[in-house]
This record gives C-alpha cells, structure tokens and sequence, in this order.
C-alpha cells in the first residue's frame, strides 16, 4: 500500500483484545511494507558499518605502501558511500511510508467504528476520548509500526558487526561482542519506570483533552450561568498536572539518552586502550586498530534504535490500548442483520414499555423522565436495551436488520443533534427519499429568519445555501440550531422520524407554526416526538403518556388533560401543593374545574411561568396573543 493508494478498500478487522495485539495486528497486515523498510534498512547500516573496515584497509595500505590495496580500499568506500545513500533515501521513504499508512488504517478503523455505533458510541466512550485516540494516539501508533522494521535492521547489523570483529580481530572483536549487548541491555531496568510515567502522562493528557472537549462544546451554556472561569481554572489545573507528567517522564527519558551515551564511551575507551597496548606487543597493525575504533564508533549510530523503538513502545501501549478499547465496542446486534435487507412498513411498537406508534399518524410521547425517553428513542432507533429487547416496524424487530436498512427506516432526532460545519447546502445534503424538497421543509421547520441570519454573516453568499455555518453552528442560537436540525431530518423523509424534544429552545409562536409544519409536511407518514410541549401536544393525533417505564394512558392532549392528573402535571409543571390547592386540596377534579389564575400564568415548556400565559377551557397552554390559538378558541366557542 502507498500513500497515493490511500483510503484502504478495506481496512481489515481489527484483533482489539489488547493493545498489544493490536499492534501486532497492525504490523501482520503491512508485511510488505515492512519488509522493503527492512532490506533499505540493512543496507543503510551495513553500507555504514562496513566503512570502518575500509579505512582500516586504506590506512594499513599507507603504512605497508600498497597503491593495489589503497585503490581497492578507495573503491569499496565509495561503494560503501553509495549504498548508505540509496539505503537511507529509501529507508526513510518506506518508514514515512509505513507510519502514514499505519495511521490512516487506525482512523479508517475508527471511522468505520463511529458510524456503526453512531449515537451510541459518546454515551459508551467519552467524546474527548475519542478525539485524543484519533488525533494524538494514531501518530503514537504508527511510530511504533513503522520504528520495528528499522530497529531489526539495526539488531541484525549489530550482531553481523560483532561477528566480523571476531572474525578479523578476535582479541578485540571479543571485547566489543561482549560490550555491545550489555549496552543493549543496559537500560532495561529503566524501561518499566520510564513506560509508567509516560503511562501518567498520556492518562492526563487524556483526562485534559476531554475537559477541554466538554467545556468547549459547552462554553455557550457557562458563560451564561457565569461559571466559564470556574472550569478555566480546572483545565488550568488539569494543564499544569499534565505538564509535570511531562517533566517526570522526560526526565526518565533523558536518563536513558544519557546511559546510550556514556556507555558506548566506556566501550570505546577499553577497546582503544587494549588495542594500543596490543599495537604495542606488535600483535595487531595500526589499520587493524583503526578499524575497531572506527567500527565502535560507528555502532553508536544502530544502538540510538534501541532506545527510540523502547520509547516507541512505552508512548504507543497506552494509545494502543486506548484505540482497542474504541474499537473492541460492538453493536448489540451484528450489522448484517439476519433478516433481508427490505424495509419494513406498519406500526412502530416498543415491548418493554408498551408504546405503539400507529402508521401514518403523528404520536407525541410524554414522559417525566427525560433520560428514559432518550433511552427509549434510542431503542425505537433500533439500538435494544440492556435486556435485549428491540422495538418493532410492522411486526419485525429493528435490530434484525441490516444497519443500513434500520437506518434508512427509521430515523431519530438527538435531544441536542450537532450541526457540522460547512454551507448550508452541504448540511441538507443527506441521504433522502426525494419526496421532500429542501425548501419544504426548511418552511415546515421555520428557518426564515435562519437563513436571513446566515446571509447577513455571509456576505460572499449570494444565495442563502451557500452561506456557511461555524463549526456546530456557535453563531447560531440554540432555537435557529434546532430547526435547521429538524430541517435537515424532514428533508430525509423516512418512513419512521424520531423526534427527541425538538423545539425546546423554540419560543411558543414559532413553535405552534413549526407543529403545523411537521404535522403537514408528515402527513401519512409516522412520526413520534417526545415532547411535553401543549402546542405540540394539541396537534398530535395520537398521544401516549409513560410512567414508571411503561405507558400509563393513551389518547388526545385533551383527553388526558381532562381524565389523566399524571399527565397534567407532566405538561403544565405543576408540583404536587399546587394541585392540591387548585382543587382545594382534594387534588381530585376535572379539567374544566382548574381554571387558570389571570395574571399569573403557568409553566411553559422552559418552567418558566409567564405572565401573559393562560389555560384554555380543556388546559391547554395559551400565549395571549398567540393567533393560532386565539382561533382556535373562537372556533371552540
């Protein structure tokens, strides 16, 4: 594989047992790669070491008078000189190569990870994690991939070096065959210490980004409640422990440097003095001391690959084990599905909590728990629960399915779903039926103003679609986000569209326009929204009231409001002492006896009670001058 090549067809499956498996992994699927890195290796270092001995033979040439030996020593440098540059140059190709290549496969893998766990995977793993292990840990990762085919290199010319020097001076090469592994060696003791620290370092670091991921993504929020110094000081805090694990594990890591140092010194100072006193004896020639000396030296140069593969490894395990730990996550269900891949039609049931969606009808759902209605979008999405039940489309269970295929029939909206950045255009270009235009249901959603919004901060923009959107939409407020998100979900026209509070941050006139919207741009298509809003409620044709985890009533808003005391608390907000005081404290009554106080209104879906809010005759939140709702009493009357 070469970089031009680059995205793989197909990544592989991965062995995410450990991090160290997954190293091995990684290496087993480039073997070529490898391979080339280790043959450019070995020449690069033996064109390197073998230029001892040609100095050697071109010294001892002078000092015999040999022109014959002197030319042949001349020519096997310059050989020597040639294969070091071929062999580096193409060394360091393959390496980069490799390391490229390594990486990219991790973040394939990774990709190919999120988007079958999808929602799912920031519930399971922390989104800063998940940042860290696809920036920061890939680079660690192919380091360590591509550093194993250059130390090889580096350990077998060590030991053909140590051979020869037997070979051609067994008194000396004897002192340096017994040297060299014990500085091979010799930092070994110090490894454990030094992969623990780095171990520190990488978990604060980890803990830092993610700190930093969730303060930013909700900065909006602090600063409106004032605490954005409060969680600056933690990241500052969470920054000064991360740089003293780095102090810590340089440290180490410096010591190590300085032992690659000073031992190859020791060694090369014992073999100089043994070989002077042998050149004294007569024993051994002056080329032959050159040649030892030259080669000691020279060796210094394939030892550096020891320490650096062992940093290697102690910053690419913890990564590793990061990465496994991301990719080792499955999807309750095998993304194949066992069924054929036909999207199924007809009603949408839940079996753990009894919620059915009829076909073609728009079902609100309310429910006082907010996180078990996200929990049970995220099973009528398809995902089962922890007891391994799955929500049901026209009597086959989702998770059945092929992936693509639930996805493609039903649909769910997050409570908070995230805008990417780009145009506008580009955002509602989404997998889609082709029934919806982009223009029906930017109307349906009421993004007017949205895109007069975005055309004011886009001056180049001659056409709103081509306005550009900040990464999440930050320039956007939190109604304007929402509804260019439910613009974006009408737009793919599914045949199940999941909506999760979708206009909580929607004042209650557009809200009431945006429930109209949906109603008539879904019109004989199924829709369920979780919702405790009565301008969304009243327009619901079918609603569903859950407590406890299990559906408590069925019927209209009205009805509910009406025969339901649970239900018109969920919806109006009311606390228990102010329903015992409405009904004078029998907290028992029907809708048409609670009459709201004038003046003092009741909760909106914010909780916040309004003075212009009012009940009408069967309970329903009114705004005064709400002229959707004013009609409708007229009507009513």
């Amino acid at each position: 594989m070469q970089i031009q090549d680059l995205p793989y067809p197909d990544p592989g499956v991965p062995d995410a047992r450990s991090g160290p498996r997954f190293l091995w992994w990684l290496f087993r699927n480039q073997l070529g790669g490898q391979l080339k890195s280790l043959a450019w290796g070995l020449l690069h270092f033996a064109s390197v070491s073998a230029l001892p001995f040609c100095v050697g033979l071109a010294v001892q040439a002078v000092v015999d008078g040999s022109g014959t030996r002197l030319a042949v020593a001349g020519g096997l440098m310059a050989l020597c000189c040639v294969g070091n540059a071929l062999g580096d140059t193409f060394l360091h190709r393959t390496a980069v190569t490799n390391w490229i290549t390594a990486a990219a496969r991790v973040q394939q893998l990774l990709a190919r990870k999120t988007a079958m766990l999808g929602s799912a995977l920031t519930r399971r793993v922390a989104a800063g994690e998940v940042v860290a292990v696809s920036t920061g840990d890939v680079e660690k990762i192919g380091w360590f991939v591509e550093a194993v085919s250059r130390f090889t290199a580096a350990a077998v010319t060590i030991v053909l070096v140590c051979v020869g020097l037997v070979v051609y001076e067994p008194s000396l090469g004897a002192v340096v065959a017994v040297g060299l592994p014990v500085l091979a060696l010799a930092v070994l003791p110090l490894l454990p210490r030094a992969t623990r620290r780095a171990d520190v370092q990488r978990e604060k670091a980890g803990r830092a980004t993610e700190l930093a991921s969730d303060t930013v993504a909700g900065l909006r929020v602090l600063r409106g409640i004032g605490g954005e110094e409060l969680f600056l000081d933690r990241y500052r805090g969470a920054s000064q422990e991360v740089r003293h694990a780095a102090v810590r594990s340089a440290r180490m890591w410096s010591l190590i440097s300085a032992i690659q140092v000073l031992l190859p010194g020791l060694l090369l100072i014992a073999a100089v003095w043994h070989g002077v006193h042998l050149a004294r004896e007569g024993r051994i020639g002056v080329g032959e001391l050159v040649t030892v000396y030259s080669s000691v030296m020279i060796l210094t140069y394939p030892l550096r690959h020891f320490e650096e593969i062992a940093m290697a490894y102690s910053f690419s395990r913890p990564s590793a084990k990061r990465a496994a730990r991301v990719l080792a996550l499955e999807r309750a269900t095998d993304t194949a599905g066992s069924r054929a891949a036909e999207a199924p039609a007809g009603d949408l049931y839940d079996p753990g909590t009894g919620l059915l969606a009829p076909a073609g009808l728009l079902t609100a759902v309310v429910c006082g728990d907010p996180d078990a209605a996200g929990r049970l979008a995220e099973r009528l999405g398809g995902h089962p629960s922890q007891e391994g039940t799955s929500a049901l489309l026209g009597g086959v269970p989702l998770d059945e399915l092929p992936l693509d295929c639930a996805r493609t029939a039903v649909l769910v909206q997050d409570k908070d779903p995230v805008l990417l950045s780009g145009t506008l255009r580009e955002l509602l270009d989404v997998p889609a039926s082709g029934a919806v235009a982009a223009e029906d249901a930017l109307d349906a959603a009421q993004c007017r103003d949205v895109l007069a919004a975005l055309s004011q901060g886009s001056l180049d923009a001659g056409d709103p679609m081509d306005a550009r959107i900040t990464e999440r939409g930050r320039s956007l407020s939190g109604g304007q986000r929402q509804r260019l998100a439910l613009a974006r979900s009408l737009i793919t026209d599914p045949e199940v569209l999941v909506l999760d509070e979708p206009t909580s941050a929607v004042d209650s006139h557009t809200e009431a326009r945006i429930a109209e919207g949906v109603r008539r741009l879904r019109a004989g298509r199924t829709t369920v929204v979780f919702t405790s809003s009565p301008l969304l409620l009243d327009r619901a044709e079918h609603v569903v009231f859950l407590h406890d985890d299990k559906v408590a009533a069925v019927g209209t808003h009205r009805d509910l409001l009406s025969g339901e005391p649970g239900y018109r608390a969920v919806v109006t907000r009311e606390t228990d002492e102010e329903t015992a005081a409405r009904h004078g404290g029998d907290g028992a009554g029907s809708a048409q006896d609670r009459d709201a106080v004038p003046g003092e209104g009741v909760p909106h879906q914010d909780g916040v009670r309004h003075p212009d809010d009012d009940l009408d005759e069967h309970g329903v939140l009114l705004r005064g001058d709400d002229p959707h709702r004013l009609e409708e009493i007229e009507e009513t009357a």
